[in-house]
């Protein structure tokens, strides 16, 4: 009588237990998430709250006023050569885009499909880093004693006769912008699809070429659009990093060209920290919506 007396007590004491432990387990998940969470909060949306805030300060050249004004926005969207910027900007992007995704994803086809070993694959890869090493700047620089009016590539083409004086659009120029950016960002767009054409089967193409699929037909039926979301993703890397380039702007087109960022950049250095503000808000609402626009085309979770 005593052991069946005792049963239902111990019973009810273990079904406590086990809820706590289920709510504990239940709370991990978060508990884990917390350190992330506070990372991206303090370093990621807190600086890009206070530019928010900040875009709708006052200004003189003297300091800035705490308050609640759209003029600075007004000026932005009301102005045409603030438009003619950004569409400049677009354009940088496109072109540099369409550039460093053929460039690209050819290189990575040929370390994915026609280097047969893996160690050479991951050779010629780091190969490709190499340039990486050093910085933008440095590699940016470098272009100029190669396509200079006295440079490597006008001397050779005087001397072998077939320009009678120096290309003069060779540098400073926007032909040399997309250049340096090709150079400087093609390594973005190569690592994403190179990493998605090595998860393709090779079973599919073997079955495509069974089928009678000629090798353009295999390309284009079968690797492409396997190989979109490393596209996706060398894309949103590429357009974004372009987007936010002033340097490359401002040495390689010599004070002749110009971008939003190095426009921004301008504000800062005159001390008009609301209106560039609102210019990286507008800057970053436009580059969410190309993202998103991407992500709507293509899903990328199958590369996360």
């Amino acid at each position: 009588m005593t052991v069946a007396l005792d049963q239902p007590a111990s019973t009810a004491v273990a079904k406590p237990a086990r809820r706590s432990r289920r709510s504990l387990a239940g709370l991990a998940p978060y508990l884990q998430a917390t350190p992330l969470a506070l990372i991206l909060g303090a370093f990621l949306l807190l600086p890009i709250l206070m530019i928010a805030v900040v875009s709708f300060w006052d200004y003189d050249f003297a300091a800035m006023y705490p308050d609640f004004l759209t003029t600075n926005y007004a000026d932005t969207l009301g102005s045409w050569v603030t438009w003619k910027t950004y569409l400049n900007t677009l354009k940088y992007a496109g072109i540099v885009w369409a550039l460093t995704l053929f460039i690209g994803f050819w290189v990575a086809y040929f370390l994915a499909f026609h280097i047969r070993t893996t160690a050479m694959q991951m050779v010629l890869f780091l190969v490709c880093t190499v340039p990486f090493l050093t910085s933008n700047i440095i590699r940016m620089i470098s272009w100029i004693p190669v396509l200079g009016r006295n440079g490597l590539v006008n001397s050779t083409l005087v001397q072998l006769g077939l320009v009678p004086k120096p290309i003069e659009w060779l540098l400073y120029s926007e032909f040399a912008v997309v250049l340096a950016m090709v150079h400087l960002y093609t390594l973005f767009m190569v690592t994403p699809i190179f990493n998605t054409l090595m998860r393709i089967d090779k079973s599919l193409i073997e079955a495509a070429r069974d089928a009678g699929a000629s090798g353009w037909q295999v390309l284009w039926n079968v690797i492409i659009p396997l190989a979109k979301p490393g596209m996706a993703i060398g894309t949103i890397f590429v357009v974004t990093l372009v987007m936010a380039d002033f340097s490359t702007v401002q040495v390689m087109s010599g004070g002749q060209s110009a971008s939003v960022a190095l426009m921004m950049k301008n504000q800062m250095s005159l001390l008009q920290y609301p209106a560039a503000a609102a210019n990286a808000v507008v800057l970053l609402v436009l580059v969410l919506l190309m993202v998103a626009g991407i992500l709507r085309i293509v899903d990328i979770r199958k590369e996360l």
